[in-house]
């Protein structure tokens, strides 16, 4: 795919939603980033259900770590791996008020360090929170870089690398919501919805689901 075509790519999907938003609630980066680590293997819906009973009792490291594992278990046991995450939520609520001063820090090494925070959760929190022009790399992102031609890669990383570098300067900072909401209600992994794409004729991939134009209607 050539760099006129990515720039189109790119200058319609902005079109489509000229302001995008994170669809996880949050007032403040720190309830970013528990939302974001609630939300690894689960929808965005199932977090926002959780949290809007969560974040109104606690919604601080501090108040968090005073909830403790069992305490917060309850809140957040409708959402998948919640064992684990209701661990990594109090873990990293610790380590922000022993080293970081209770403040999630604008930085990868730093947000990296913290238990349950991996590459992904890190840009999430680093381009939402902070406006910093980082591409995360979900599921969705991936299939709509590999199946358009955009961005092909095996791995996540080196999706996520070509990003960077193919993307245009101008449309990065939301690059990351484009490519996502594009794939969660448009480019749909088991049926997209080519007829009603508004990319459909830059997108590179050979099996669209064009039946009604096959068919004349």
């Amino acid at each position: 795919m050539n760099r006129i075509k990515r720039y189109e790519i790119m200058k319609r999907l902005a079109a489509v939603r000229p302001n995008p938003q994170s669809e996880l609630q949050y007032t403040n980066p720190y309830e970013l980033l528990v939302a974001v680590v609630l939300s690894a293997q689960a929808t965005d819906k199932s977090v926002n259900l959780a949290t809007r009973e969560l974040f109104p009792v606690a919604n601080t490291p501090e108040a968090i770590v005073k909830l403790g594992v069992e305490g917060l278990t309850p809140y957040i046991k409708t959402i998948g791996l919640y064992r684990n995450k209701a661990k990594h939520v109090v873990a990293l609520s610790q380590k922000l008020l022993d080293e970081f001063g209770g403040v999630v820090p604008d930085d990868r090494e730093s947000l990296e360090s913290l238990p349950g925070v991996g590459r992904k959760t890190a840009n999430v929190v680093l381009n939402v929170a902070f406006g910093h022009p980082t591409i995360a790399v979900d599921t969705h992102i991936f299939r709509v870089s590999n199946r358009t031609g955009f961005a092909p890669g095996k791995t996540v990383e080196e999706v996520e690398k070509k990003l960077v570098k193919f993307v245009p300067d101008e449309f990065k900072k939301d690059a990351h919501h484009w490519l996502l909401l594009h794939g969660r209600y448009c480019c749909k992994a088991a049926k997209p919805d080519c007829e009603h794409c508004p990319i459909e004729d830059l997108c590179e991939f050979k099996k669209k689901n064009l039946t009604s134009k096959k068919s004349g209607d």
